[in-house]
């Protein structure tokens, strides 16, 4: 008799089971058509994760240590670490106003563990001017832009020169005697003095290095007479030096007393944008780990509280925005270049 009494409730269970199943994929009544809607179990696959990455990766900075390139690195260095839970290696390969880091980028293997910084519109002005430049702006791959600086002409506190207008005068009684740093050749800085020889119809005398810093450095040691640099380094040094202009379309809240170019009749907003890149062919997935990781350090308050202190422009693009980005300024400057009548 027990043994009748146990196959009878194990019978019950087994039916009742059964109903549950059925229950759960018969749905629920439609509201808008009283019939019973299908809702099968649907098996959703999470998405595949990579095993990437697994090894320090290198960050490529393109310019001479110290410049803002390798400020932002740096800064970015250990949250990255974090985010990404792996080492990350700075190696500097300056050359060619960025150029050589470049190059290298391209022919890197596509597998994530080697990055570069990239700035605009140098990426841009390159390859158009240069017959070779070693890359294409087509294949630069990027994962993110972070950051911007409006560039400005300076001179030294005790230069005769305390405003734009005295700058311009001189330089047209004597063509080529104003010497003028700045960053690499077709550079941000070096079209920002392109603009203003054309605009004004005045002819300096360009004097290129390899990265802001050297550019700084030599300039406050009295070897050139004028400077084409970053807002950063303009707010840096502002108690050594006089801003003439200033390529911001209003007036820059870090450096209230500096006068734009556009407010003196001259109709130049130069800047240069940061950000970084992946090689191309890179997967979708890789660079996907890679992108998470800067846009969390673009969406910091604390970086972007820093940045701003310290005269740069904080700017939040992801891999599509800054893919748009680029192709934007990319028409922009090469309008720009056929105005100018440039390169020749």
């Amino acid at each position: 008799m027990q043994i009748l009494k146990s196959l009878g409730l194990l019978v019950l269970i087994l039916l009742l089971s059964t109903l549950v199943v059925v229950g759960c994929g018969n749905g629920d009544k439609n509201p808008d058509t009283g019939e019973v809607e299908k809702q099968g179990a649907v098996a959703v696959a999470e998405p595949a994760k990579i095993d990437f990455p697994t090894k320090p990766i290198c960050y490529i900075i393109p310019f001479n240590p110290g410049g803002q390139s390798d400020v932002e690195a740096r800064r970015q260095q250990p949250l990255l670490e974090e985010f990404l839970g792996t080492s990350i290696v700075v190696q500097y390969k300056a050359g060619g106003g960025g150029a050589l880091g470049w190059t290298e980028l391209m022919h890197a293997e596509p597998d994530g563990y080697t990055i570069s910084g990239i700035n605009i519109p140098h990426i841009i002005l390159q390859p158009i001017a240069r017959e070779n430049a070693g890359y294409s702006t087509e294949q630069i791959n990027p994962v993110a832009i972070f950051q911007g600086t409006p560039i400005g002409l300076a001179v030294l506190k005790d230069s005769p020169f305390d405003s734009l207008e005295d700058f311009i005068a001189y330089a047209k009684e004597n063509p080529g005697k104003i010497t003028v740093g700045g960053s690499g050749k077709w550079s941000g800085h070096h079209i920002a003095l392109l603009q203003l020889e054309a605009l004004a119809g005045i002819d300096l005398n360009y004097i290129p290095e390899t990265g802001a810093a050297p550019s700084v450095s030599k300039f406050l040691g009295g070897h050139t007479d004028a400077l084409f640099a970053n807002s950063n380094d303009l707010v840096t040094h502002n108690d050594k030096i006089k801003v003439l202009g200033l390529g911001s379309e209003e007036r820059f809240e870090a450096l209230p007393d500096a006068p734009t170019f556009v407010e003196q009749g001259y109709d130049m907003t130069p800047s240069i944008d940061r950000g970084a890149a992946v090689p191309p062919d890179t997967s979708d997935e890789v660079k996907a780990v890679l992108e998470e990781a800067f846009v969390k350090i673009m969406n910091n308050e604390s970086v972007r509280g820093q940045m701003t202190e310290q005269g740069f422009v904080p700017l939040n693009m992801d891999a599509e925005k800054a893919r748009q980005h680029i192709k934007k300024k990319q028409q922009e400057y090469i309008k720009l270049l056929q105005d100018l009548g440039l390169p020749e």
